[in-house]
């Protein structure tokens, strides 16, 4: 990888390293970039993260630039953090964060570090990786040159992750880096040194001293990346997911019995979940495809005349999630609702597709789904992974009739997200009636009406379908109403 110093010093080439370089030199501090901007430059990324590493005075510089972009007229924001020695700048698309260099040493009991003054290559030798520890000087005399004294460039030629120092201490040190080494590995696709790799096997309990909003920060960003198997396998591989997420670990292993067997569904939810990433970035419905099985093992069973039943493993799934996502500490709210829609719901498309696909099945689902049901058939798409090209053109093309029917059906019935035309108000007034189980008996048999196709989802009809329904049940209207009232 033959990048000129010429070419370093135009991609610098901005006003706002400039700035830095130049408050720099009047300090007399030595400044680097150092980290994931540099790597992205080689990689030929975008970054908008700027690490800045001063010799001495980190905050000091921060100051100093924020103070001449004040003075220019060039809006910025400055945060100080003096418990970590860092301060950070936003400033237009970029955040700059700077620090002054240092050395660190840890306790066993905490990721923590001690924290002295050091050199530019003590503050190298404490960063995660080869590839995130090169540096570009930003002082003018030596602009746009780069430190790699533990060859990060090379690794980068090879696609390795590897750690600067002897990895049993780096990962001890701040066990998070086991999970941002397969982060990386799975965002960049490139593979873990064999000794970095080991590393992380023997020192995978000390993931548990991490609180689990970091570990779940860098599992998000595995789950977001271009081909998310490829982090799990590492996960799984290492040890480590059987620790943060024993629920997945729970899915692997296909057992044979009377010659019958069924698929293993790690490895199956794994290609549901890269063909999720294919067609989105959506992080919830990809924890969606990651879910969509996760009650397969307490649903296991053996028929000798079905074979392998996993009955009801969406609802059971359904019942896991908020559990899983507490346990995770991931949000309580409609995203989980979301997921949890997804995991009860991924098998009616497919019943659909397997049976004749009747207008009141459809209609059910587009109530049931309402706006979630293109990520519904899109999850429901991804989730045939059969090996007969066959069979999978086939589910494919009978996905497109339901599609289709689906597209019918809301443009002729309007049910996705529909309320009965008739609301318990409005019943209440009628028929003199206070909050009562009756209520609730007409509005569910308007609706079912409705969903059935016994009436179309119009007033006038729900509001005569209803007056019929009353009077078997020996209500009496006590208000008289025009219908289209």
């Amino acid at each position: 990888m033959e990048i000129s110093r010429e070419e370093i010093q135009a991609h610098l080439d901005k006003k706002i390293f400039r700035l830095i370089s130049e408050t720099a030199d009047e300090m007399g501090v030595a400044c680097y970039l150092i980290g994931g901007y540099v790597r992205d430059f080689f990689l030929y990324r975008p970054s908008k993260d700027i690490d800045v590493v001063a010799v001495g005075q980190g905050i000091e510089l921060a100051k100093a630039v924020a103070e001449k972009l004040g003075k220019m007229g060039k809006k910025s924001r400055i945060s100080v953090f003096k418990n970590f020695g860092t301060a950070q700048i936003k400033y237009k698309e970029y955040e700059i964060e700077f620090v002054g260099a240092r050395k660190e040493s840890y306790r066993l009991d905490s990721r923590k570090p001690i924290v002295e003054d050091g050199t530019l290559e003590d503050d190298q030798r404490r960063r995660d990786f080869t590839i995130n520890a090169m540096a570009f000087s930003l002082n003018r005399e030596r602009y746009g040159e780069l430190s790699d004294p533990f060859h990060g460039m090379q690794d980068l030629e090879d696609l390795i992750i590897r750690t600067p120092l002897d990895p049993d201490i780096t990962f001890s040190d701040d066990p998070l880096r086991m999970m941002r080494a397969i982060r990386f590995a799975s965002q960049l696709g490139f593979d873990i040194y064999p000794d970095t790799f080991d590393a992380i096997g023997r020192n995978k309990e000390r993931i548990s001293i991490l609180s689990m909003e970091r570990v779940i920060d860098e599992l998000n960003k595995i789950i977001l990346s271009p081909k998310p198997s490829i982090g799990f396998i590492l996960l799984e591989r290492t040890g480590l997911l059987d620790i943060i997420f024993p629920e997945l670990t729970a899915l692997k292993g296909a057992e044979t019995k009377d010659g019958v067997g069924h698929k293993d569904n790690f490895y199956h939810t794994l290609t549901v979940l890269d063909n999720i990433a294919r067609q989105t970035d959506n992080l919830w419905l990809r924890w969606s495809a990651l879910l969509h099985d996760i009650a397969k093992p307490v649903t296991k069973r053996w028929d000798p005349r079905l074979g392998w039943t996993f009955h009801n493993h969406n609802f059971i799934g359904e019942r896991m999630v908020p559990k899983i996502f507490r346990r995770m500490k991931l949000p309580q709210n409609e995203k989980m609702k979301y997921v949890q829609k997804m995991v009860s719901l991924h098998m009616r498309p497919m019943q659909l597709v397997e049976e004749v696909v009747t207008d009141s099945a459809v209609r059910r689902l587009l109530f049931d789904a309402g706006d979630d049901i293109d990520d519904l058939m899109t999850l429901c798409e991804a989730d045939i992974t059969s090996k007969n090209p066959e069979k999978v053109r086939r589910f494919l093309n009978n996905f497109k009739i339901v599609r289709g029917k689906l597209e019918e059906i809301e443009e002729k019935d309007r049910v996705r997200n529909f309320q009965p035309p008739v609301d318990g108000n409005e019943i209440m007034e009628i028929f003199g009636l206070p909050q009562c189980r009756e209520i609730g008996l007409l509005k569910s048999a308007i609706k079912e009406a409705i969903l059935e196709g016994e009436i179309p989802n119009e007033r006038e009809a729900a509001f005569q379908f209803m007056l019929k329904k009353a009077a078997d049940m020996g209500l009496t209207p006590k208000v008289e109403r025009r219908v289209g009232k």
